[in-house]
């Protein structure tokens, strides 16, 4: 498949300085879902701003704010978003046997990770949260954090949905997610 809204070549003043903004900041490029988000630069800007927080500014551990992105790429089959994600989220500690749980769609073990992943997949399944999984993420996370969780669906959603549409390649040579098990 083609990438349906590959980088642009001419950019309008508007989409320059986006492209500019995006580059100064701790992603220091345009790349990803920025290249088809940059067709609406007012909205790509705003969008990476959230992006911004919820990667480098969460109250979120790190190793638990890749684990949400990894569950989004899985829930979106999102290549793009896993491929880039998955060598982040071994570095910021989350076990390789964690990883391959959520590529293949599985909850995965320990307490932690399995909390987070109840809540999102309950979340995604139901379009709701009960009461034991919302109970039992609060205990762990606590409001802000359990909210930040949710944020971070959110968002990688917005952006899984638009790599989709714009069939986003993959980054070189990444990691690739596996073909969905039959149930």
């Amino acid at each position: 498949m083609n990438d349906r809204l590959p980088p642009l070549e001419d950019m309008t003043a508007e989409q320059r300085a986006a492209a500019a903004r995006i580059a100064s900041g701790p992603r220091g490029a345009l790349f990803g879902p920025f290249v088809p988000l940059l067709r609406s630069p007012e909205l790509m800007t705003r969008l990476q701003l959230v992006g911004e927080f919820l990667r480098f500014g969460s109250a979120l551990d790190d190793d638990l704010v890749e684990l949400v992105i990894l569950f989004v790429a899985r829930h979106w089959d999102q290549d793009f978003e896993y491929g880039f994600h998955h060598p982040l989220a071994l570095k910021a500690g989350l076990p390789p046997e964690v990883v391959e749980a959520v590529a293949h769609a599985r909850r995965p073990a320990g307490d932690r990770f399995a909390t987070v992943w109840d809540l999102l997949d309950e979340l995604h399944r139901t379009r709701q949260v009960g009461d034991a999984a919302y109970g039992k993420a609060l205990d762990l996370l606590g409001e802000e954090r359990v909210i930040e969780v949710v944020g971070t669906a959110g968002y990688y959603t917005t952006l899984a949905m638009t790599m989709n549409v714009a069939r986003t390649p993959p980054p070189a040579d990444a990691p690739r997610l596996p073909p969905r098990e039959r149930s």
